[in-house]
């Protein structure tokens, strides 16, 4: 599996595996647990693999950094999210030396880390990862985007109008 179809919902712990798009949104999985949710359009929903990390030369997407952990951790776990801020900034200063630390906050870090870790325990860490980088758009992305992009919006709608009342 890649971070192509694996999502962070606002307001939701835990990540979540996109199943299926239904007219009003979409059905997506925990990985925290298995139970399947829907999230409507309104929802803000971010795709792992849309997602990069400030550092002074531009940005490094996210697969890239997971990849760099796993290498470091041969796979393993990585340390835990709940550790003190210098520990973890330290941590991260290791495994991405060019960081930009003005934009990247001590709690970006712990989500990438619990994400990782999250991701390490299904089993989902693999050399694939790597793999998500992916340079043309797929049919399959382009509508997990178009989905996730949509989930971002919200669209306000006008009143609908009165018809004239018949005397």
């Amino acid at each position: 599996m890649t971070l192509e179809k694996i999502l962070a919902i606002a307001g939701k712990p835990g990540l979540y595996v996109l199943k299926v798009q239904t007219r009003t949104g979409f059905v997506a999985e925990s990985l925290l647990d298995g139970k399947k949710i829907t999230v409507n359009l309104k929802s803000n929903v971010s795709l792992l693999s849309e997602i990069s990390i400030y550092t002074h030369e531009g940005e490094k997407s996210l697969a890239e950094i997971m990849q760099k952990i796993a290498d470091k951790e041969n796979k393993g776990p990585a340390i835990s999210h709940k550790e003190d801020n210098a520990k973890l900034t330290a941590y991260f200063k290791e495994i991405l030396p060019d960081y930009d630390e003005e934009r990247v906050y001590p709690s970006d870090i712990k989500k990438v880390l619990n994400w990782y870790n999250m991701l390490q325990a299904k089993g989902l860490v693999t050399d694939e990862v790597a793999d998500t980088v992916v340079t043309e758009e797929t049919p399959d992305k382009v509508e997990v985007a178009a989905v996730a992009e949509e989930a971002s919006v919200t669209e306000a709608k006008a009143p609908a109008k009165k018809a004239p009342v018949k005397k």
